[in-house]
Parts: C-alpha cells; sequence; structure tokens
C-alpha cells in the first residue's frame, strides 16, 4: 500500500484535527502527583495507586484513570455540554479516587511541577521507553525526565469552532490567552526542593524541551489580525516539519529518533494515517488541535482550585461577549510566553489582562448556565487575580531543603531556550 501524500497529510488534518461543529462541549483533564501521606517525601510506586483504584470499582461518571511516565495520576472526564455539567461529574469521579487511595493512605497532590521528589520513570509502555530514548538522544536528557515524571496540569478540552472562520477565531484567541492563562495558575516555583526564579518552572521545562514539537505553533500577531494564515496550514506545517519521536517496524518493534522529519519521511513515501495519527500525538504545542482545542499551558492546581481555569477558558471562549473581551484584553500580551512562566502576575500587563478576563468569565458563566461555577471563580480571583498573585506565591520561603541554595539553575536545556515573540 502506499504511503501517505503531503495533501493527504492536510486533508486528514483539515478534516480531523479541525472537524467543525457548534461550540459548547468541554472537557478536562486533570494531573495529580500521588504521596503517601506517611512519607510525603517518597516515591510512590504506581502499582500502589492502581491496586486501590481497581478494587475500588468503576468511577460514577466514566472518567478515565491514565498513569503519566512518574506515576502521575491523569483523570480524564467524558465531554460534556458546558463547565457546569463537567465540573460536578469530574469533581464526583475525584472524590470517588481520593477516597480509594485514602484507604491506602496515599494523597494526592496538585501542583505544576513536583516541589521536592527528583524524577523517577516508572512507565512500562514501549511509547514512553521511546520517548525518552528520543530525548536522551537529542540533548534534552534532564528536561525530558522532568517533563515526562514531573510535571502536571490541568488540560481544558473545548470545540473548535461552527465554521472554518469561527475556528481561526477560536485558534487565535486560544494562543492570546495562553500567557494570561500561564501567568494567572502558575503553580511551580520549586523543583528538587529550590527555588527556580520562575512562577511556571513546568512552563518552562515544557517550551524548553524540543522545539519542533512544544512551542506554540505559531507567533499569533493577536486574536483581531486578518492577515494570519488558516490554522489548518499551520498545523499541517508544524506536523510535518516536526522530527519523527518514534516509530514501528514490521516486526512491531519501536525505534526511537530515526532521524528525519514527518515531511522526510512522507517523501520516502513510507508512512500511513496510523502513522500520521500516532507522530501527532507525539507533538506538545501549548494549543494543540485534536479534533477540539487542547489547552496544555496550565499548571495543576489543588482543591478547590482546579476547576476555575475549565470554568475561565470555557467562558472566554464560547461566550461571544466575554470572547469579544478576552481578544481586547490579551491582544496586548499575547506574545508574553516568557514573561509569563518567569514574573506570572507581577507583570503588570499580564496582571490587568488577567484581571480583565475573569471579569469577563464572571459575568459569563451565569449566560452559559454555569452559575455554580460563579463563587470558586470569585474566590480565586479575589485571593489570587486581583490582588496580583498567583498560587507560586503560597510556597514558603524557607521551602528549600537544608543546606540548599536559595535558587538553582533549570535544566541546562532551558537556559538556551528561545521563546516565541
Amino acid at each position: 500500500m502506499a504511503g501517505l501524500t503531503v495533501d493527504e497529510v492536510y486533508r486528514y488534518i483539515r478534516g480531523v484535527c479541525f472537524k467543525n461543529g457548534p461550540p459548547g462541549t468541554v472537557g478536562a483533564e486533570t494531573e495529580w502527583f500521588v504521596l503517601d501521606a506517611a512519607a510525603p517525601g517518597a516515591t510512590v510506586p504506581a502499582a500502589r495507586p492502581q491496586a486501590l483504584l481497581e478494587a475500588a470499582g468503576p468511577l460514577p461518571h466514566d472518567s478515565k484513570i491514565t498513569y503519566e511516565p512518574g506515576g502521575q495520576l491523569e483523570l480524564s472526564s467524558l465531554p460534556f455540554p458546558g463547565p457546569a455539567r463537567l465540573h460536578r461529574a469530574l469533581a464526583a469521579d475525584l472524590d470517588h479516587v481520593r477516597a480509594a487511595l485514602a484507604g491506602g493512605g496515599l494523597v494526592l497532590a496538585g501542583h505544576g511541577v513536583d516541589p521536592v521528589r527528583p524524577p523517577h520513570f516508572q512507565a512500562e509502555h514501549p511509547r514512553y521507553r521511546s520517548m525518552r530514548s528520543y530525548f536522551d538522544s537529542g540533548g534534552f536528557a534532564d528536561a525530558g525526565a522532568a517533563m515526562m515524571c514531573s510535571t502536571a496540569s490541568v488540560q481544558v478540552c473545548l470545540d473548535i469552532g461552527a465554521d472554518a472562520a469561527d475556528a481561526a477565531r477560536r485558534w487565535r484567541l486560544a494562543h492570546a490567552l495562553g500567557p494570561v492563562l500561564v501567568s494567572a495558575f502558575a503553580n511551580s516555583p520549586l523543583r528538587g526542593g529550590r527555588r527556580t526564579g520562575l512562577r511556571s518552572t513546568r512552563q518552562a521545562v515544557w517550551t524548553a524541551l524540543d522545539p519542533c514539537r512544544t512551542l506554540p505553533v505559531h507567533a499569533v500577531p493577536g486574536p483581531g489580525a486578518s492577515d494570519g494564515e488558516d490554522p489548518w496550514e499551520s498545523w499541517t506545517r508544524y506536523a510535518l516539519d516536526a522530527r519523527v519521536m518514534a516509530l514501528r517496524t514490521e516486526a512491531g518493534d519501536w525505534v526511537a529518533d530515526p532521524g528525519m522529519t514527518f515531511g522526510e519521511w512522507v517523501a520516502e513515501g513510507e508512512p500511513g494515517l496510523e502513522d500520521l495519527g500516532y507522530h501527532l500525538s507525539t507533538l506538545f504545542p501549548p494549543v494543540r488541535p485534536r479534533g477540539w482545542l487542547e489547552l496544555r499551558m496550565i499548571d495543576a492546581l489543588p482543591d478547590p482550585y482546579w476547576p476555575v481555569p475549565v470554568a475561565v477558558a470555557a467562558a472566554l471562549l464560547d461566550d461571544p461577549r466575554a470572547s469579544a473581551e478576552a481578544e481586547a484584553a490579551t491582544e496586548p500580551v499575547a506574545s508574553l510566553w516568557e514573561e509569563a512562566a518567569r514574573c506570572g502576575p507581577d507583570s503588570p500587563a499580564l496582571a490587568e489582562a488577567a484581571r480583565q478576563c475573569f471579569a469577563a468569565a464572571l459575568e459569563a458563566l451565569p449566560r452559559m448556565g454555569a452559575a455554580e461555577l460563579v463563587p470558586v471563580v470569585e474566590e480565586y480571583a479575589r485571593r489570587y487575580v486581583d490582588r496580583g498573585r498567583c498560587p507560586a506565591d503560597d510556597f514558603p520561603t524557607d521551602f528549600a531543603s537544608p543546606g540548599a541554595e536559595a535558587e538553582c539553575d533549570l535544566p541546562e536545556e532551558t537556559e538556551r531556550l528561545t521563546w516565541p515573540r
């Protein structure tokens, strides 16, 4: 069978990754570090939570439980019509998980980066072993280990858009919102028990990891721009230019880093649709199209605040009035990814944009039938956004391990990072 052509890659991405439909559906993926309550600095073997949750039976609202390579627990919701129904379902499933883990002395912690424990690779699937080999061979060993084993996020999933024009508008707005969401929800100032000098170390680690697969798809001039190319054109070119992370041989083995981009592989006439689907799953920009928009730039948050970014992002993209206000608020800060990770809301421009976006979201939620989420969003705004703070500011100043320096360097890869402008 002949392999894919470039035109077929374009058609697949246009028809599958950017499948249009009326907005309103919301999904979320929440990632958590699993701790032993009696020894919170110790590594927890992934088999412990797996056994407890298998014994506890199915979740009441059918969220999916998976595990990241370092043992982080990921709880992924089904898609729901609106953020209120999503919150009720995911909160109930999370309560089920917490109760099951508590029976074995385990608890969940919400941070963007594990603040104390070093990376500990536990994955058995060949996908993750190949990923580790790819990062090692590319000179990203430390950042790769940190990303796979020591980071966690709240990922928000929203519809692509009603039609091509709406999809392009929502794509631009999602990117322009990125720095505001990084800043407002930054929750990872520590790594290895030491301060990194960043509010969101997680965002810096991911961005530094491998620019061909982790930088934003393109630097957007602003959500109201009319001269940008179609988002499916940008995503297709991004995918073709990205290096192949791993491929499967006819014998069923995995080969990491075969030394070519996906476009070069297509030119050889070899990959098929299954290869394209897998390649797209190995690309990790902060906004990723998968038939929906996946917002991947938000640090994991503890209770009760993990629903806040879901509610805010859904309101700002799905409510027309809030979207217009968010477009205006984010235009001046759409390129401030580095400033968001380093300074968080200490940046006056990002702090002001966050206040405007939260105000717009709070007005929109009742219009969306999600008034029940207003109290927790208001509480978050009063505690953090209105005061120019973020959860990273809650970490005590004396958190560092005995004998540690006041600050520590990021992975070497992070220091040579080129941020999008």
